[in-house]
């Protein structure tokens, strides 16, 4: 099925937080769109616009995308709310002749910033790896978010990365730099080796985000430079925050365990160099479920482990 697909002008802030329960406003917002669009009311649409979405899709261009909507897949005969990520409602929309996901996106105006339409598909919950993974690095690192519980793990709030880790480097007196830290060549993670955690397909590579000074996020592209893979069980991994143009990787690209990825860095909303790393059930994190990541054959805090997920302080070491 062809894809039509209206994009957002604004990207998903993904380490806010999630709600199975649909605001108010999200209900009236897609109430009216919903009924403007099946009336071909474009004008009233474009009123629900933000400035940046009426400059980037102005009233020719929407009427325009809608026509070709209506002829492609009919009317929008119902919509089921699935769920709310930050700024972001998911909903499972049932035109006339198939099933799309609709993702709309407001700002603190409650304007639509973003609007998205793809083919809709429910993924299967995943509750922990059937593959068996490695951890992507070399060296000690150290579990610095990690666990089920939100004192352990500020992940736990996404639906997508309830079970993330972000794991840094950490010298003998306890800092994750050396000097002052106003560079990212100063922090040990800066420039590491990233590997393969399992063998799969790499569906996702983005490799032109900037690194940011520490310190700085980039609000714009969150996860920064990205490498998602696919194993042949249906999980996914997802790397964050590479450095730019370090990815060595191909999206299509066959990996194995060990495949050399690229290097760590600081891209995306990241303060400093690290990495995060999470397991989901689809690859479009929007409507992604999280699952929890076990490792096979690694040292925690100097204690040799199998088909362990780590915590929040534990030093781990990939055993080869």
């Amino acid at each position: 099925m062809k894809k039509l697909i209206l994009l957002s002008t604004a990207i998903l802030l993904l380490n806010i937080g999630f709600t199975q329960t649909e605001k108010d406003i999200f209900k009236q917002v897609s109430t009216k769109f919903v009924a403007f669009i099946n009336a071909n009311q474009n004008d009233s649409i474009i009123a629900m616009f933000s400035p940046e979405m009426n400059a980037a899709l102005p009233i020719d261009k929407f009427s325009e995308f809608n026509r070709g909507l209506k002829k492609q897949y009919g009317q929008i005969k119902k919509i089921r709310f699935v769920r709310v990520q930050n700024t972001t409602a998911l909903y499972e929309t049932t035109f006339d002749t198939a099933v799309l996901g609709m993702t709309i996106t407001l700002n603190n105006q409650y304007q639509i910033a973003g609007l998205l339409f793809k083919p809709y598909t429910e993924a299967k919950v995943i509750e922990r790896n059937t593959t068996r993974m490695k951890l992507p690095f070399k060296g000690e690192w150290t579990t610095t978010w990690g666990g089920d519980a939100k004192a352990l793990n500020y992940h736990v709030e996404s639906v997508a990365q309830k079970n993330a880790f972000d794991f840094l480097i950490y010298d003998q007196e306890g800092s994750t730099h050396k000097g002052s830290g106003q560079a990212n060549e100063d922090y040990y993670a800066f420039g590491k080796e990233l590997y393969a955690p399992c063998d799969g397909e790499v569906v996702l590579v983005v490799d032109g985000v900037k690194d940011n000074i520490p310190g700085t996020l980039n609000p714009v592209y969150i996860p920064g430079n990205t490498v998602i893979i696919k194993t042949a069980n249906g999980e996914y991994a997802f790397f964050a925050h590479f450095k730019q143009h370090s990815i060595v990787v191909k999206q299509g690209q066959k990996v194995k365990t060990g495949t050399l990825l690229g290097l760590c860095g600081n891209s995306g909303n990241s303060s400093e160099p690290h990495l995060h790393f999470h397991l989901q059930n689809a690859e479009d994190m929007t409507i992604s479920t999280g699952a929890k990541c076990f490792f096979d054959q690694l040292k925690v805090n100097g204690v040799l482990k199998s088909d362990y997920s780590p915590i929040k302080g534990d030093k781990v070491e990939l055993i080869n």
